[in-house]
Parts: C-alpha cells; sequence; structure tokens
C-alpha cells in the first residue's frame, strides 16, 4: 500500500483533531437572535474581520 493511502485511511478512521471553532455571523441581528435563543445574558458583539473590509463576521463573546 502506498504511503497516501495509508495516510488517508489514517484521517478516515481517527478523524481529525481539530479545536472547535467559535460560532460566527454574518449580520448583528443573526447573532443577537441567536443570543436570545440560547440565553445568552451578558455578551459583546466582536467583528473578527479588519476595520477596513466592507463585509463582517461577527463572534459572540461572553462577558
Amino acid at each position: 500500500m502506498s504511503v497516501h493511502i495509508k495516510k488517508r485511511t489514517r484521517v478516515i478512521r481517527g478523524g481529525r483533531k481539530r479545536a472547535p471553532r467559535p460560532k460566527t455571523f454574518k449580520t448583528e441581528e443573526a447573532a443577537k437572535k441567536y443570543a436570545e435563543s440560547n440565553k445568552i445574558a451578558n455578551y459583546t458583539l466582536v467583528n473578527m474581520k479588519s476595520e477596513s473590509s466592507k463585509d463582517k463576521k461577527i463572534k459572540i463573546v461572553s462577558k
């Protein structure tokens, strides 16, 4: 068996060990709605994109 096939089967069987990423949103309204539905009381909304970017990537940060 080639090295490539061995590596692929190992990844499929064991899976990748990646840390969970934070939930992000495109709009502030969607982030607020998610926070209300999950009963997050004290939070702030942080834009993860640079200030010069016109797009937004918002995450919820608990205080």
